[in-house]
C-alpha cells in the first residue's frame, strides 16, 4: 500500500489540504498507529471544543477539560501506558468566529505542535492534520 503519509514529517502539525480523512484513516492502519479524529464542527466554544475532543478521543472521565489537560491527555499517561506505535490526528472542522477566535484557534494547535514535540522527543511519530470549518 502507497501511504499517503510518506511525504509527510512524522512529527508535525499542519492544514489537512487535500489528504481525505479515511486515506489518512487507512495510513494509521497500515502503519499500526493510533488514529484519533475529531469532528468541531457543531462547537460553539472552547468548552465546546474540548467536549467534543474528549468524547471523540475517548479520554478518561476524570479530564479537565482546559488546555492543560488536552496536553496531559495527549501525552504522559499514554507514554506510562507503554510503548506506542506512534499516531495519526485529525482535528476536521475547528471553528472559526467570535467565540472561538484566532488567538483560541492557534492555543489548541500548540498543544497538538507541543504534543508532537514530546513524542519526537520520545522517537514516536505524531501527525496531526486540521482545518477549518
Amino acid at each position: 500500500m502507497d501511504t499517503p503519509l510518506r511525504t509527510v514529517r512524522t512529527n508535525i502539525v499542519q492544514s489537512i489540504r487535500a489528504f481525505r480523512v479515511q486515506d489518512l484513516q487507512d495510513a494509521a492502519r497500515h502503519l499500526g498507529q493510533h488514529f484519533l479524529y475529531a469532528n468541531l464542527a457543531n462547537a460553539q466554544s472552547k468548552q465546546d471544543v474540548l467536549d467534543m475532543i474528549a468524547a471523540q478521543f475517548t479520554f478518561p472521565s476524570h479530564f479537565g477539560k482546559n488546555f492543560d489537560a488536552l496536553y496531559d491527555c495527549m501525552t504522559d499517561p499514554l507514554h506510562k501506558s507503554g510503548p506506542q506505535p506512534g499516531f495519526v490526528v485529525v482535528l476536521e472542522q475547528i471553528p472559526a468566529h467570535a467565540k472561538f477566535d484566532k488567538e483560541a484557534r492557534e492555543q489548541l494547535l500548540d498543544i497538538f505542535r507541543d504534543a508532537a514535540d514530546y513524542w519526537a522527543d520520545r522517537k514516536i511519530s505524531f501527525r496531526c492534520f486540521y482545518s477549518f470549518l
